[in-house]
């Protein structure tokens, strides 16, 4: 029997009685810093570009509850990144579909590692191909640097193709996703890469502190200015005291200096 067989189906019969919807996560711990901080900087880029928006809910490592059998199945965790759209943004102890209008991921991201690459490339995948139905599935490897997308059509994924720069584009976000500096990042449609709010913060404290210098730069040069404006004033005082010296003398030898 192979591993797709053993996917639980979901009842459909009408007396279906769901569990609870207030149902925790359980998921285990990323398995590295770099597969924690992949996910967060995930999170945090996209909650940062979508600052003024509250359709959407971005995770990760949360369980997808989406049946009741699945309760009892040992065949499924949560991905490890997504986004679902057009819902309300707020904190979630679990993304329980039948709480949230049968909706399922638009897109994930699974970050692969030795432990879980197997599944994530297989099991997972036939999950969010067959009974997620999620537009767009992406798995990224931190360590090695394995990258892929594939995108839902006609119920089946098919490998996105790259652009001149190595990015895969997400059509349900607006966004490339790329690795850059070894980590797997969004970028613009125009090709800007979408900051974390740390690297934000860091760029508005390294423009406050050129206009800072840029402010004492021109100080400096304004104070420049005043000291050569002053210095000018100077020299042309002390030439017209000289001159107004000489005329007197000239005048005392009797010699008128407008004559000369």
């Amino acid at each position: 029997m192979t591993l797709i067989q053993e996917i639980p189906e979901i009842p459909v019969t009408e007396d279906v009685i769901f569990p609870p919807g207030d149902l925790y996560s359980d998921e285990p711990p990323l398995e590295t810093d770099f597969h924690r901080e992949q996910m967060m900087l995930l999170i945090q880029c996209l909650e940062w570009l979508w600052q003024d928006r509250n359709d959407f809910y971005a995770s990760g490592n949360v369980t997808i509850y989406y049946s009741p059998r699945q309760l009892k199945s040992e065949y499924f965790r949560g991905p490890d990144f997504f986004v679902v759209l057009d819902t309300e943004r707020k904190l979630r102890k679990s993304w329980v579909v039948w709480e949230e209008d049968g909706k399922y991921p638009n897109v994930i991201v699974e970050l692969l590692s030795d432990s879980t690459a197997k599944t994530d490339r297989g099991l997972k995948k036939q999950i969010y191909q067959d009974i997620f139905r999620t537009p767009e599935y992406f798995w990224f490897d931190p360590q090695n640097l394995e990258f892929a997308g594939f995108v839902l059509l006609a119920g089946k994924y098919e490998p996105i193709e790259t652009n001149d720069q190595g990015w895969l584009w997400s059509q349900q976000l607006g966004l490339f996703l790329g690795v850059e500096e070894n980590k797997l990042r969004f970028f613009t449609d125009a090709g800007a890469l979408v900051p974390t709010p740390s690297e934000v913060a860091r760029l508005e404290q390294e423009r406050a502190e050129e206009e800072k210098r840029r402010a004492e730069r021109e100080n400096r040069r304004a104070e420049q200015e005043r000291r050569r404006a002053e210095y000018e004033k100077q020299r042309a005082d002390e030439e017209k005291r000289c001159s107004d010296r000489l005329a007197a003398k000239l005048r005392e030898l009797g010699v008128d200096p407008d004559t000369i």
